[in-house]
């Protein structure tokens, strides 16, 4: 009989470890699949804000909403997002595709529109959108190719401006060759056809030159062998070079302002922007006018050179361009004149590379100033302006018109 007592209280407590084990076992296993604590909607995932901060991409966070729940300075500077919303359609409709199938998309976009001329008004972004967490959260980093897409541009625009204007001087001399050799036997029209053979090559040893001069100037590598250059004789020298096309036109080149003045740089680069803005005052004069060169300290650290014409001036929405390689006012009138259109891009990067720069002034119809500024070299005092030129009259803005 205890016997039997015994093995019923050892069953009964066999079948209360087991119930208890059980018990214990499926406790635990749900504590295992329950989820963590979920970050509630409509909140940044914890260290987001951080990592966001420190990228140099535009960034902005989307709900599941399609509100913004951050965003960075720089998204809403581009106008990417405004308030709560992002206002750009391309980026909202990537956004909710990733947010519907969960793939990682990109594109490029342009934010503004084009304008006229072939330039790009707007900004270009790369735009990459991703997934961001488990609750419909979207990641958009946005980043900036404004730059690379106007080098871009400039660059298409250079190569075909120059193949144009290579076109030009290269498909006249062959076409004055072959009249040549069918005009062998008329001496007269042989001399008339190889004057204007000479003409061309002139013209395209101009451009080649310019091409030249163009890229030694316009990259970031300094000058070398700078030396202290007197604006004596790069104003001389400028002017002498420009004389026999002046003389054509009966138009008087005038030397004024101060004497003794220096900057430290390349002689051969200061004539050559001078004697371009020299050369564009001559082409640009009517008649028997009058273009004056003069140089001045206008203050202690600065010398300036102005180019003053009694021209045809410059529309005042052309000026902001005027500068530009290639770029011309009056294309037609131009071609007439047989410039290459780079002598102003010249005179803007040599004078950068001069630690300086080049400004205009110039009204329709009465003529124009261009004003090169540079650092001044210690000189001594200067002496008087010459005789025969008035100072005053040649360095200030012109209110002169043509005679």
């Amino acid at each position: 009989m205890e016997v039997e007592v015994i093995a019923v209280l050892t069953g009964l407590a066999g079948l209360a470890i087991g119930l208890t084990t059980g018990l214990a076992v499926r406790v635990s296993e749900r504590s295992q699949r329950a989820p963590a604590p979920a970050t509630p909607v409509g909140v940044l995932p914890p260290g987001v804000a951080s990592v966001l901060s420190v990228l140099r991409s535009s960034a902005v966070v989307v709900d599941i909403e399609d509100r913004v729940l951050r965003a960075s300075s720089a998204a809403r500077a581009y106008g990417l997002v405004s308030g709560d919303r992002v206002v750009v359609d391309e980026v909202l409709a990537m956004a909710r595709l990733v947010r519907r199938d969960g793939e990682i998309r990109e594109t490029e976009i342009q934010v503004g529109s084009a304008t006229g001329r072939g330039r790009a008004d707007g900004r270009w972004f790369a735009v990459r959108v991703t997934p961001l967490g488990s609750h419909g959260l979207v990641l958009v980093l946005a980043e900036d190719l404004t730059d690379m897409h106007r080098t871009e541009a400039i660059r298409r625009d250079f190569v075909a401006n120059v193949s144009h204007e290579l076109k030009t001087p290269v498909g006249a001399l062959s076409l004055l060759a072959e009249t040549v050799e069918n005009a062998a036997d008329d001496p007269e029209a042989v001399r008339r056809f190889a004057a204007r053979m000479q003409y061309e090559s002139v013209r395209l040893t101009n451009l080649v030159q310019d091409l030249m001069t163009l890229s030694r100037v316009q990259g970031d590598e300094p000058l070398p062998d700078l030396r202290p250059v007197s604006l004596d004789e790069v104003v001389a020298e400028a002017i002498d070079r420009c004389q026999f096309r002046a003389s054509a036109k009966e138009i008087e080149l005038a030397a004024g302002g101060e004497d003794g003045l220096r900057v430290h740089g390349d002689q051969e680069l200061l004539i050559s922007a001078l004697r371009n803005l020299v050369d564009n005052a001559v082409a640009y004069s009517p008649e028997k006018t009058r273009v004056v060169v003069s140089a001045r300290r206008c203050d202690e650290d600065q010398v300036e050179v102005n180019v003053t014409d009694q021209g045809i001036g410059i529309p005042d929405g052309e000026v902001g361009r005027i500068f530009e390689r290639f770029y011309r006012v009056d294309p037609a009138r131009s071609r007439q004149t047989g410039g290459t259109g780079l002598g102003l891009a010249i005179v803007k990067h040599v004078t950068g590379k001069h630690g300086g720069d080049v400004t205009v002034w110039s009204k329709e119809g009465h003529g124009s100033t261009f004003t090169i500024r540079l650092p001044l070299l210690g000189t001594a005092d200067p002496p008087p302006a010459p005789g025969g030129v008035d100072a005053e009259n040649t360095t200030d803005e012109p209110a002169q018109e043509a005679p």
